[in-house]
């Protein structure tokens, strides 16, 4: 079994190490240390990555896991057992990881402690952490919680972890514990804050998180989910959004402060400009009826045929058309227009009229190798842009 040198010094970037086996497997060799650096995906935080090297070569280690109690580190290149190498971390990353996984502890602990809602799941990954509580909270417990965690990384306080029995941990004041579980137990403590089981790995001070920030707050299932970031990854992200609203505020023309305000002028002002472009269209709407009609002959049943063959028409424009003119008695409506390399046909029957609208849609399918369907009185089709396609629609509807 390999010794973990993670467990005993979190901040041993690299060791020497002796190839213990190399097995193959799918996507390629899983290589077993005597000793490593190196942590294994587990407890909700995500593997380590790095190198395995060997003379002048530099091996990528893309994950780490452990089968059957042993660690793999997978490559793409089997190495001979025997041969010594130096497994080196990515720092970045395991840095990255240690931050996430700390903040966690603290923000999970500032829930418990101050409004009684527990941690029920975890999940780490390379963008995003997240935490499920068991209880809701509002956005004000969301900012008291933020604040109580990043006063306590403004402390640096001590972060230890040791081995005891599980019948010396269960004496402790822990947020959780499984009674379930005997043996030796790891338990992390945060001095003066959260205390509990992780297998996980930590900075030695609170002040290395850096900060944490909490995204966004949301219900799930019957408590809520807790989005955040902490340390770099936090950072990068702050910034990224400070510059996303600092542009938003120059193409606005206001200060960055007042972005709030100035989104909500420009809503309202996109919000009337929408109101009056619907009565242009609706007038429009109403002025193509009336031509439609007075150009319209009724035939000795007095059935109205209105036809539209256009190339400048929006799909909810022609649906509206379409069902404006199915409100004319004995109307026979069709509707076409082309947009994106397709010809888009509606077919209206108006009240009165008995002829067979799903006939006459399956005559335009076969007409333009289109598809399509509905039902007798109304039905709608597509069929790819093709030369000539108002002339020969025009024919058949003729």
């Amino acid at each position: 079994m390999s010794k973990k040198i993670f467990e005993e010094d979190v901040m041993c970037r690299e060791c020497r190490a002796i190839v213990q086996s190399c097995e193959p497997f799918k996507d390629g060799f899983g290589i077993v240390l005597d000793q490593t650096v190196f942590f294994p995906e587990g407890g909700g935080q995500l593997s380590d990555s790095g190198w395995l090297i060997v003379g002048d070569q530099r091996i990528p280690v893309g994950h780490v896991r452990i089968q059957d109690e042993v660690i793999l580190h997978e490559t793409t290149q089997a190495i001979s057992v025997g041969t010594e190498v130096v497994a080196v971390l990515d720092w970045p990353v395991r840095f990255d990881h240690m931050q996430q996984h700390c903040g966690e502890h603290l923000l999970s602990y500032a829930f418990w402690k101050l409004f009684q809602a527990d941690n029920v799941g975890f999940h780490m990954n390379p963008e995003l952490v997240t935490i499920d509580l068991n209880k809701e909270v509002s956005a004000e417990e969301v900012r008291q919680a933020e604040e109580m965690v990043n006063q306590q990384i403004q402390e640096d306080r001590d972060i230890h972890a040791e081995w005891m029995a599980h019948t010396e941990a269960a004496k402790l004041t822990m947020r959780k514990f499984n009674e379930k579980i005997t043996g030796l137990l790891r338990i992390v403590s945060v001095e003066g804050s959260d205390v509990c089981t992780c297998c996980g790995t930590h900075p030695p001070t609170t002040g290395m998180v850096g900060l944490v920030k909490v995204l966004k707050a949301e219900k799930h299932k019957d408590g809520s989910r807790i989005s955040f970031l902490c340390g770099r990854l936090a950072l990068q992200l702050i910034n990224q959004r400070m510059d996303a609203l600092s542009e938003a505020a120059r193409a606005l023309s206001i200060r960055d402060e007042e972005i709030g305000d100035g989104v909500s002028r420009q809503s309202e002002e996109i919000r009337q400009l929408k109101e009056k472009l619907h009565e242009r269209n609706q007038q429009l709407l109403e002025g193509r009826v009336r031509d439609l009609l007075a150009d319209a002959q009724p035939d000795a049943d007095g059935r109205v045929r209105l036809t539209v063959l256009s190339d400048d028409l929006e799909a909810a424009e022609a649906k509206a058309l379409a069902q404006r003119l199915a409100e004319v008695p004995k109307a026979r409506a069709v509707v076409a227009y082309e947009s994106k390399g397709r010809v888009n046909y509606l077919i209206a029957l108006g009240a009165g009229n008995t002829e067979n609208g799903k006939e006459l849609l399956q005559q335009v399918n076969t007409l333009l190798g289109g598809r399509g369907g509905g039902r007798m009185d109304f039905g709608q089709g597509s069929a790819p842009t093709q030369s000539g396609w108002q002339d020969r629609l025009q024919k058949l509807l003729a």
